[in-house]
């Protein structure tokens, strides 16, 4: 869509690169068509996703493909824990409720975006439509002590800067890369092992006092 919201023409996608609703909802298509050849086709820049987590009150706007709208609002912050039915999620964006986004069904996946950089901060996936309490449609958020909260008209989006964090030198996921934050990362992080004094023998309750050395994998 263009500025006034009339279609430019359609893109097309021939492959999944990720998917995930384990701590975070998003998904990540290969399209058919370059970036080039939509800005030569279309005369449209593709956005980029914010490499950095979002400010706590950082103004948003929502725009629908599908609804040919734009919601926008301020951030309130964020909450820690997200349940929605069998669903959990973290760090997850939340909207202020003082009017701007009280987004409906069919803007899940739309970008949350970042005003003034015009970066792709998050991706819009659930609002509490009915007020009741981590059922579908209804998420809820899980205080640090178990008990939990919800609140009907209460929107939420995923962050996607994690996506950055396991993008490798030809910019392609890769969930082996040190320090990657997606859900399914095979890289466990820095490991330690001790290089001497080596395994040793002692007699039982015989206090023993050692020296110890090792190195890191980094």
């Amino acid at each position: 869509l263009n500025s006034s919201g009339s279609s430019l023409g359609t893109v097309r996608a021939d492959k999944l690169l990720y998917a995930t609703m384990t701590n975070t909802d998003i998904a990540i298509y290969e399209l058919t068509d370059t970036f080039a050849s939509i800005t030569s086709k279309f005369g449209a820049s593709a956005m980029t996703i914010s490499a950095s987590h979002p400010a706590s009150t950082e103004a948003i706007s929502i725009p629908s493909g599908y609804w040919k709208r734009i919601w926008a609002c301020n951030l309130n912050g964020f909450a820690a824990t997200v349940r929605e039915d069998q669903w959990t999620w973290h760090d997850s964006l939340r909207y202020d409720m003082n009017g701007g986004c009280e987004v409906i069904g069919g803007s899940s996946g739309s970008p949350v975006v970042d005003t003034n950089t015009n970066a792709v901060i998050g991706v819009n996936n659930t609002i509490n439509e009915s007020g009741q309490m981590c059922t579908l449609n209804n998420p809820c958020e899980v205080n640090s002590d178990g008990t939990t909260t919800a609140t009907k008209g209460q929107g939420y989006g995923q962050e996607l800067y994690w996506v950055t964090t396991c993008l490798n030198s030809a910019n392609a996921i890769d969930l082996s890369k040190a320090g990657c934050l997606l859900p399914g990362a095979t890289n466990t992080g820095n490991t330690v092992t001790v290089d001497n004094p080596g395994n040793q023998s002692v007699a039982v309750n015989t206090a023993v006092h050692l020296q110890i050395t090792g190195h890191d994998s980094d």
